[in-house]
């Protein structure tokens, strides 16, 4: 009896030690849930016909939220106001589309939820969920694919809007500035696009990066890209879009006086071809000059003598054939004083110093310049005017690397429009060591001339360009070390600048091209390098 007492309270014992020993860890939760939902029913049916109702419910297996579904919804064709999908901010386990929009006859609409649709608990996605339906008797089938890129910016911009307007009775180049396109789709990861369930037609093909996104295209806001001829569907052809920022049309938007004998003139776009024209009797007695004001889209018209005696001026602004007539009140104000300021102090060894006064400057005096290096020697120089901006002097001297420069302007160097003198300016400059340049020479291949070739950084800021006219190496004398994309914008209309697209005047963006790879640009060093000129 006892040996049998003792036994139990060992077995006992022993039961206890190992169900404490089993439970010393941290309890495990199990492996983690990486499945992601499973949709169990959806009412009506997915791809259903003859569709009439206006709620839509799609079950899933678990609770479900929907993450950023403004950004990754894509409706098409667009509706009209716009279906309302719950849930919102909370979980479900089912999706409501409720339709508000008098849907158009015989049409396929989809909506693509792009990876919009989680798991409440682990976040898994359900990816490009797509429900569809058609209110005629059949699902359109058909569909188009292909890539987009920018015309001008190394990289492409992340979900693109690919469109397509139908070709009908009431189709006009305007309908993509104020209607909403009958099919949508949308770029992935690598800028392609497919968009499906399309009827057989004719569209118009375009590409929309938008700030607002609406599927209208603002010229001023938003990168656009259009295929020139429409497109038949259906078609085997893989289709390149070229997205572009269109350049803002010249528009004047108006005068005033800023200062004492000083106007302005302000513009929007490109004003190369923008003329001012006084229309009072007495700008005919008077003197005046134009200049560009440094980094504002205005042109300032300066007045000699400045005080007037008069309560206003007319003039005529003028671009190609736009004419604006413009009043313009005047009344005392302060008057501008002449300044300075250094373009650059950081300086190449082929550089000029460049000089930048507030005020047009008339007449200099050379004589008035004093130029010292680091060891107080004086160095010869010559100052001249800027033959394109009447604002800006350039002087000239003999420069070495690594060396620091003392520039002293004397009373009388400089002569404003006004007859008005400097005062004594004290300016230093400085240059680097030549090893604290890189150098290189390109040559270009499957070029068609003239070309503007670019060196730019990888933040896509320029560092150096030129125009390349006819076969041949071209040379970058010390270019600041680094990592650089080449490029090069093949000059059509030979304006020496890049020219962006225009959908309304039938206007397809100038071809750029990159090298394949960035270019490293070391210190000491001279590359020599073959630029492949490619689309």
């Amino acid at each position: 009896m006892r040996n049998s007492i003792i036994n139990s309270v060992y077995v006992l014992a022993s039961t206890l030690l190992i169900f404490q020993c089993a439970n010393r860890g941290t309890a495990s939760g199990g492996p983690k849930d990486n499945t992601p939902p499973v949709v169990l029913n959806e009412v009506p049916t997915n791809f259903s016909t003859n569709f009439s109702g206006n709620e839509i419910k799609i079950y899933f297996d678990e609770y479900i939220k929907l993450k950023n579904l403004q950004k990754q919804l894509i409706v098409s064709p667009p509706m009209d106001p716009p279906a309302e999908i719950t849930p919102v901010g909370s979980a479900s386990k089912y999706i409501s589309i409720k339709i508000y929009d008098t849907l158009q006859a015989n049409t396929t609409y989809a909506f693509n939820f792009g990876n919009s649709i989680e798991d409440n608990n682990e976040g898994n996605p359900y990816p490009f969920y797509r429900y569809v339906f058609s209110t005629g008797s059949t699902i359109d089938s058909l569909s188009i694919s292909g890539l987009v890129s920018d015309a001008f910016d190394f990289e492409t911009p992340k979900s693109v809007s690919v469109m397509l307007h139908e070709i009908d009775s009431i189709f006009t180049d305007s309908i993509v500035f104020k209607q909403k396109p009958k099919y949508i789709g949308v770029t992935d990861s690598l800028s392609r696009f497919s968009i499906e369930n399309l009827k057989a037609g004719k569209y118009l093909l375009t590409a929309l990066k938008e700030e607002s996104v609406n599927y209208t295209y603002q010229p001023k806001e938003d990168k656009f890209a259009y295929r020139s001829k429409f497109i038949s569907v259906p078609s085997d052809t893989s289709y390149l879009l070229k997205l572009f920022k269109q350049a803002d049309d010249f528009k004047f938007v108006r005068a005033r006086q800023l200062a004492q004998g000083r106007i302005g003139f302000g513009y929007e776009g490109d004003f190369s071809q923008m003329k001012i024209k006084g229309l009072s009797a007495l700008l005919d007695s008077v003197d005046f000059t134009i200049s560009k004001a440094p980094e504002k889209d205005t042109l300032n018209y300066w007045i000699r003598p400045r005080k007037l005696e008069v309560d206003s001026l007319m003039f005529e602004v003028s671009y190609s054939t736009q004419k604006d007539t413009v009043k313009v009140r005047i009344k005392p104000l302060e008057i501008d004083s002449l300044s300075f300021e250094a373009v650059s102090t950081n300086l190449k060894l082929n550089s000029l110093f460049k000089l930048r006064a507030n005020i047009p400057l008339n007449e200099i005096d050379a004589s008035k310049t004093i130029v010292m290096d680091k060891d107080s020697l004086f160095l010869e120089s010559s100052l001249s005017l800027d033959s394109l901006k009447n604002t800006d002097a350039n002087l000239k001297f003999n420069k070495t690397e690594g060396n620091r420069y003392k520039i002293t302007f004397l009373p009388g160097a400089f002569t404003d429009f006004y007859g008005d003198q400097n005062d004594t300016l004290s300016l230093s400059a400085n240059t680097k060591l030549i090893d604290s340049y890189g150098n290189l020479r390109l040559l270009v291949r499957n070029a068609v001339y003239p070309i503007i070739v670019q060196i730019v950084s990888a933040n896509g800021e320029l560092e150096a360009e030129q125009i390349l006219e006819g076969p041949g190496p071209i040379d970058f004398i010390h270019l600041n070390p680094g990592s650089y994309f080449l490029r090069a914008v093949f000059d059509t209309n030979k304006n020496g600048r890049y020219d962006a697209g225009n959908f309304l005047k039938k206007r397809q963006p100038e071809r750029v091209s990159y090298g394949k790879e960035m270019l490293e640009v070391r210190a000491g060093w001279d590359n020599i390098e073959v630029f492949v000129l490619e689309d």
